[in-house]
């Protein structure tokens, strides 16, 4: 994400001030000096900021540890995890996490459960919710400023209605006005594969890059776009199904009601029958008999060439219609063995028209893994936190 710039005229010290804490949350601590330079101000300016920061409590300020050269040195300022917090969950068919996040992206405490049919009503997620946030709350003697939640359904940002997450049997959920209302707290929702992308984008493999796809899989497969450095959001904030692009006319009966839709043939259960395992078993057995192919490379073309075949169709359908820099693989695709994704990468080379003309498209493994869509919905939440600390 790229880090606004000052300004100095005297009507501008909001936003020089938000400029400052914007790039000490995403880049950590630095020197006066460095954010005199980046920031585009004179240092008699960034040490107004970064003093009246200081006196509210937001950052301190240290000599580095390490010096170079005489004189003087500019003083490391470093932001204060507990002075803005956040609530971050990330909703999944299976479990909820969430986690209390400070300033700099540092996770103060974090809690988490199992959903089961009953217990994935939507009352029942938002009762669950409020209740750890009050446990959280009161165990880390923090207070929080904002939540953000990822959600596996198509939702719309202006009031976080989930119109429908087909893998949770949610339809038509207004979860961010009822989260509001239990919480007392702004309350900003988002889809999940969206807030994976923006993760990667912020403190993953993205960072530096201005258009990317990010490509989960759990139950299902959803995908979120940065294009131009924003994210790609469509007519009322719907965008990033890829899981649903139809792939196989007159293939399985996919969750959202069509059939032959892409996650049904690269989804956890395509995977589970890929390697001879029932479609119910548990994602630790299924994660470690992944694993287990990366010490047998020979085996991946018979266990899982037909995965793999429906893998590369359709990420030549995405970097055909998005021409992504870098296409980033989250959730259980970080799982596969990397002599399987390196496979991919040259097929989706061979294959794609747009990749052939840029030279080739970046395809990764998340290093963020499984906590990419908890990490972008604490960043939801900053993003007003921020402008207003």
């Amino acid at each position: 994400m790229t880090v606004p710039t000052g300004t100095r005229p005297d009507d501008a010290r909001r936003h020089n001030r938000f400029a400052l804490l914007r790039r000490l949350h995403i880049d950590g601590p630095c020197t006066r000096a460095t954010l005199a330079t980046e920031l585009g101000l004179n240092r008699s300016t960034i040490k107004a900021v970064v003093d009246g920061l200081a006196e509210s409590g937001v950052v301190t300020e240290a000599v580095p540890a390490q010096r170079s050269g005489a004189g003087r040195p500019s003083l490391l300022v470093l932001p204060q995890p507990q002075s803005a917090v956040v609530l971050a969950v990330d909703i999944r068919v299976d479990q909820v996490t969430m986690a209390m996040v400070g300033i700099g992206g540092q996770v103060l405490g974090r809690h988490s459960w199992n959903l089961h049919r009953t217990t994935r009503l939507p009352g029942e997620v938002i009762t669950h919710i409020a209740e750890s946030a009050e446990l959280l709350r009161e165990e880390l003697a923090v207070t929080t400023q904002g939540v953000g939640v990822s959600v596996p359904g198509v939702v719309r940002r202006s009031d976080g209605l989930v119109h429908e997450a087909p893998n949770l049997g949610w339809r038509d959920v207004a979860l961010g006005q009822r989260l509001a209302a239990v919480l007392q707290r702004p309350v900003q929702v988002a889809n999940d594969a969206e807030l994976g992308a923006l993760a990667e984008h912020v403190r993953g493999a993205a960072r530096g890059s201005s258009d990317l796809v990010y490509l989960s899989a759990d139950v299902g497969v959803g995908g979120g776009v940065i294009a131009g450095g924003r994210p790609l959001r469509g007519t009322g904030g719907h965008v990033g199904e890829l899981g649903h692009m139809l792939v196989r006319p007159g293939g399985r009966a996919c969750f959202c009601g069509a059939q032959g839709c892409w996650e049904t043939e690269v989804g956890e259960a395509a995977l589970c029958r890929a390697l001879g395992l029932p479609e119910d078993t548990p994602r630790g057995v299924l994660v470690a008999e992944l694993r287990g192919l990366a010490a047998a490379p020979e085996k991946i073309d018979t266990i899982l060439r037909e995965f793999t075949e429906w893998l590369v169709i359709g990420l030549v359908t995405v970097v055909n219609m998005m021409a992504p820099e870098l296409v980033v693989l989250g959730d259980l695709f970080t799982a596969l063995p990397p002599a399987l994704v390196e496979r991919v990468r040259e097929r989706v080379h061979e294959r794609s028209l747009v990749s052939r003309a840029i030279g080739g498209i970046r395809i990764v493994t998340s290093p963020l893994g499984r906590d990419a869509k908890l990490v972008g919905a604490a960043e939801l939440a900053f993003e007003p936190v921020l402008g207003a600390v």
